[in-house]
């Protein structure tokens, strides 16, 4: 009977604001890849996420949770946790989710939690990070996929993928290449989460049964 429920997929959640471009990639990824997880659900605390109409194209359950109607973040969350629990989520996978969470809600979670950041971390935590990374005269820029804890942008990070700037670089065009990487980068930290390769022990990442003291990086991987 354990085999069995080893075997079977996992379920996962995804947690949107915005066009959901992530969420398409990992919706991509889950087609080719059924017999592993399924998207039970996705999440958006934006009634306009063009998201939402990503998820229902692909005849995934969709629930709206607009924040502006709570008056804090701590009973945002509880109606947000709550949801999650009903379907007994193996994973949350925050795709652009532009919400600070509470404490309370990333202890719930944590260890299932996984959230992909614009930055080469711990550079440039928070918004603007393309932005922050042309006006610093930097020679790359990136990604970072981390699990997450109550520090905002600062659970343990899993993967980077790098990118260079290059002189000509604008805010778009560095964003740009930044996307291309997320799309191939995310599905693949989801894929080691569902399979059991990865796992958060002790407040550090753990990937095939090894501690990762450095994150991995996507560019040595091709």
């Amino acid at each position: 009977m354990q085999s069995m429920n080893t075997l079977s997929p996992k379920k996962i959640a995804i947690l949107i604001s915005g066009s959901g471009s992530n969420l398409q990639a990992i919706i991509d990824h889950q087609k080719e890849h059924a017999e592993l997880y399924e998207i039970a659900l996705v999440i958006s605390n934006r009634p306009d996420a063009y998201g939402v109409t990503r998820a229902q194209n692909a005849g995934i359950q969709t629930l709206v949770i607009d924040h502006k109607k709570f008056e804090s973040r701590e009973s945002f969350d509880a109606v947000l946790q709550k949801a999650i629990d009903s379907i007994n989520i193996d994973l949350i996978v925050l795709a652009g989710f532009m919400r600070i969470l509470t404490t309370g809600f990333t202890q719930h979670f944590l260890g299932k939690m996984l959230n992909i950041h614009p930055s080469l971390l711990p550079k440039y935590t928070g918004l603007n990070t393309h932005q922050r990374a042309l006006e610093a005269g930097d020679k790359k820029h990136g990604l970072s996929i981390h699990f997450v804890t109550a520090e905002l942008d600062g659970g343990p990070v899993i993967l980077q993928a790098e990118v260079p700037i290059e002189t000509n670089d604008t805010e778009e065009s560095l964003a740009n290449k930044v996307h291309t990487q997320e799309h191939i980068a995310y599905p693949l930290v989801v894929e080691w989460f569902v399979t059991g390769k990865l796992a958060l022990k002790n407040n550090q990442a753990w990937l095939n049964q090894s501690c990762l003291h450095t994150p991995i990086l996507l560019n040595n991987l091709n």
